[in-house]
């Protein structure tokens, strides 16, 4: 699992995203799914773009002799303005052979639907990994 880039106004909605995701491949049989490595301590008061954590990430997946990187993007992860304040998830999801650095999958997809931000997020990305993996 690489990182998400966080491009909506929620702080750490990349994060979530990465959690919900792990749950859900593993829940479908994916066995072998580890994750990038925190920042440092030392390194955690600095302030690193997007595409460095990204950058780092892969180099690490690379070093690990991994075959693919699971990653993606957060557009929108807020609840709409207005009375009824109902959520919307903005998701890109990505599959990379990190030996070439090339997408072999990749899906698009918003939810404005549900209850939570979070189970809006889950369905979206429940049918992404169903469509992934032909389930």
């Amino acid at each position: 699992m690489l990182p998400f880039s966080n491009y909506s106004e929620t702080p750490q909605a990349g994060e979530r995203v990465e959690a919900i995701l792990d749950t859900l491949l593993r829940k479908q049989g994916v066995a072998q799914l580890d994750r990038y490595p925190a920042l440092k301590e030392d390194d955690a008061h600095l302030i690193i773009s997007e595409r460095q954590r990204y950058d780092e990430s892969l180099a690490w997946a690379q070093q690990q002799h991994f075959d693919y990187g699971v990653s993606g993007s957060v557009g929108e992860w807020r609840y709409k303005s207005g009375v009824e304040g109902d959520p919307a998830v903005g998701l890109t999801v990505r599959i990379v052979e990190l030996s070439t650095n090339k997408v072999v999958w990749s899906a698009t997809g918003t939810r404005d639907d549900g209850d939570t931000v979070s189970g809006a997020a889950l369905r979206l990305l429940d049918s992404m990994v169903r469509d992934l993996l032909g389930s």
